[in-house]
């Protein structure tokens, strides 16, 4: 049997199986990249949620305005005062 020439089904189920076996690569390296990208969002949200915190905390640190503060940098009296 090893003579025969390929039947053309033998041919497109080969063709078939081709592109099946690309196709799950393609797949494959897929899932990979959304995995990978999916971590990159986790980070960048856990970034984002400490610089909010960050900035409240920071936020809570200036002094409430007309409470006897400067409220503008051009109002603080020169050091020689």
């Amino acid at each position: 049997m090893s003579n025969m020439a390929m039947q053309p089904t033998d041919i497109t189920t080969d063709r078939t199986n081709d592109r099946l076996t690309e196709l799950e690569i393609k797949a494959s390296f897929s899932e990979d990249l959304l995995e990978q990208l999916n971590q990159v969002i986790i980070r960048q949200q856990r970034q984002l949620d400490a610089l909010a915190r960050e900035l409240e905390r920071l936020r809570q640190q200036l002094p409430e305005t007309g409470s006897g503060g400067f409220s503008r940098a051009g109002d603080e009296l020169p050091p020689h005062y």
